[in-house]
């Protein structure tokens, strides 16, 4: 008998605080965010999907929530010039989604023939893409002309431009083999700096604004198919973007972060996968993302140490 008393005190004392309105209200955000989740979760089931430079930042943070979002059956091929970073993340991965098929490939976008050797070489069962990140950057320096090293104006252009408009092409004809005239997404990472140049960035700024015009001419010639064309635009990241801009420097990377709270490349990352996992017919074409502290390219606030 006590138990059974027992037990029918907690079934009551659970029966009111189902009735509570706060409780209430948490449940059912919490039951629509699980349903909203498995819906995205439902369309990304099965795909392949190809991120570039996804050894760190950004790139690994895209997949890492690709694979969180959709843990059951989800092929994902990560590409970056560093091959044994690649194979830690593949390997992170399979840790927590043992249903993701992840395959590594060493690349770097700014060289024409490895792009153009790219897709031949894959496995048959990553070959059939559904969604290409071209997330693969970086910027060199913050000389002004005419001080700009030749080498750091070749590399940014190679890398930012030229390769990625390159994987675009290479991953296209997959795309519009499909019925339709094709289908699959385009998810472009680009920059604030596309939209606002400013001093001491200017061959990056222009490199994005490059992205920028490219991507929007793209949508507009693939508007007959069902291919999506989306580009993203972080304002202030905290990745190694920093530090390869100041060469290696860690202490001059460390001060542009300092009294301000940066995006993470996990934020950018749900932001993408959030893209990827719309229904067909929503694109989200256009999204610029910044930390609270920020307002524009150059706008924002700093805390001062106390």
């Amino acid at each position: 008998m006590p138990f059974l008393c027992h037990t029918s005190t907690i079934l009551r004392t659970t029966s009111a605080l189902l009735r509570s309105p706060h409780i209430h209200a948490h449940l059912t955000a919490a039951l629509r965010s699980h349903a909203r989740m498995s819906s995205m979760a439902q369309r990304l089931k099965g795909k392949t999907v190809v991120i570039t430079g996804a050894s760190s930042g950004i790139g690994k943070s895209v997949a890492l929530e690709f694979a969180r979002t959709q843990p059951e059956h989800l092929k994902l091929v990560i590409t970056a010039r560093r091959i044994d970073t690649l194979k830690e993340v593949a390997e992170e991965i399979s840790g927590f989604a043992k249903g993701v098929k992840v395959h590594p490939v060493k690349l770097d976008v700014s060289k024409p023939d490895e792009i153009q050797s790219f897709v031949g070489q894959l496995p048959d069962e990553f070959k059939e893409v559904d969604v290409l990140v071209n997330n693969a950057g970086l910027v060199k320096g913050v000389a002004q002309a005419p001080n700009i090293a030749a080498e750091d104006i070749a590399v940014m252009f190679d890398t930012n431009v030229t390769g990625l408009i390159n994987m675009t092409q290479a991953i296209l004809p997959i795309y519009k083999a499909r019925p339709d005239g094709g289908r699959g997404d385009i998810i472009n990472i680009g920059s604030i700096a596309g939209r606002e140049p400013y001093q001491g960035g200017s061959i990056y700024c222009a490199t994005k604004a490059a992205v920028r015009s490219f991507t929007e001419s793209l949508r507009k010639e693939l508007i007959a198919t069902r291919i999506r064309v989306i580009e993203i635009d972080p304002g202030q990241v905290e990745t190694e973007f920093s530090v390869v801009r100041f060469y290696g420097d860690k202490d001059k990377a460390k001060k542009v972060y300092e009294g301000v709270e940066p995006l993470t490349g996990d934020d950018i990352a749900e932001v993408v996968v959030f893209a990827a996992g719309r229904r067909e017919n929503v694109v989200l074409a256009d999204t610029l993302v910044y930390p609270n502290h920020q307002a524009a390219a150059t706008v924002m606030h700093r805390k001062t140490a106390q």
